[in-house]
């Protein structure tokens, strides 16, 4: 009997030269994937535009070109493309939903002895009144032209804003969960297409997921009933890209007088816990104070880290 791992891999593999954000997972040692490059704009884009084609959300792209107008940025321009990441802390399985960058990262299961992926994908998060939950679910169900039954207090915004909801809205074109979506165990909140992409990339929704439609209506195939989904906000990213120690920054969703380089310190000690490593501290705050979402090697792996830690 065929398992479902070998049609996942057969997928992937027919769509990883279309898709640029599947990536075959890195080896041990490794927590880059990707690479950034530029494109020119065409006369008619914005740069929403470009991010949907290239798997990037609003954030992502109007970051990484502070210079250019996002509604009108002229034929010809140079676009950046932020398409590089480091992958996410924790265990690399199931569903890892970054509130802070604004992206889902999945990893489909796999055989022994096959190569194992990893696809990422822009997402819109809940709204400072309507925030996402952080912590551990799972996938519970899934739902194709799902009806809406908005709560009450969504009902209650809405109408106060002079625009009612009746209590079901139906499949169709008005319906902002789209076609596809998928439940997840904690109460009322769902991964979900969207009747609003231009949205995707934005903090817009009250406490969902959203993605591009084309996004899910391709991992809604993939993406299993008991599936794990871990929920982070994770600003601040390091890993490992051979010698290189790599850092991600993007800005914090809420607004703090922490000192950001505290959080550095840490994640430095974690990265280095293992394997010694020298960090350039004038370039890592200079990274956070960007947090354009692209990564920057930072320092590297000392050369006599057996030595040294030995020695230690």
């Amino acid at each position: 009997m065929i398992s479902r791992h070998f049609f996942i891999l057969a997928a992937l593999l027919s769509l990883q030269a279309a898709q640029a954000d599947i990536y075959e997972l890195p080896p041990p040692g490794y927590d880059v994937v990707g690479a950034v490059s530029t494109i020119s704009a065409r006369h008619d884009d914005t740069l929403v535009d470009i991010a949907r084609r290239h798997g990037l959300g609003y954030q992502d792209i109007v970051r990484a070109n502070p210079h250019l107008n996002p509604w009108l940025p002229g034929e010809g321009a140079e676009v950046l493309l932020p398409t590089r990441y480091v992958l996410p802390p924790g265990p690399r399985e199931g569903v890892v939903l970054n509130l802070a960058e604004y992206r889902l990262y999945y990893y489909p299961p796999a055989s022994s002895g096959e190569p194992r992926y990893v696809m990422t994908y822009p997402i819109s998060i809940g709204r400072m009144d309507w925030e996402t939950p952080l912590g551990m679910t799972e996938i519970v169900s899934k739902v194709v032209d799902p009806a809406w039954y908005p709560p009450k207090s969504v009902r209650e915004e809405h109408a106060a804003d002079g625009d009612p909801l009746p209590a079901v809205v139906p499949p169709g074109p008005d319906n902002p969960l789209g076609r596809f979506a998928m439940r997840l165990s904690m109460p009322g909140y769902l991964i979900h297409s969207t009747n609003r992409p231009a949205g995707v990339g934005m903090r817009v929704s009250h406490g969902c997921i959203r993605m591009f439609p084309e996004d899910i209506e391709f991992l809604f195939g993939l993406v299993g009933v008991n599936t794990k989904v871990r929920i982070i906000n994770a600003p601040l990213k390091f890993g490992w890209n051979g010698d290189e120690l790599v850092m991600e920054s993007h800005p914090l969703l809420e607004a703090s007088d922490k000192d950001r380089l505290n959080d550095v310190t840490e994640l430095y000690i974690s990265a280095t816990g293992q394997r010694s490593g020298k960090l350039d501290w004038h370039l890592a705050e200079e990274v956070v104070g960007r947090a354009d979402g692209i990564p920057v090697a930072v320092g590297r792996g000392n050369k006599d880290a057996a030595t040294s830690a030995a020695s230690e």
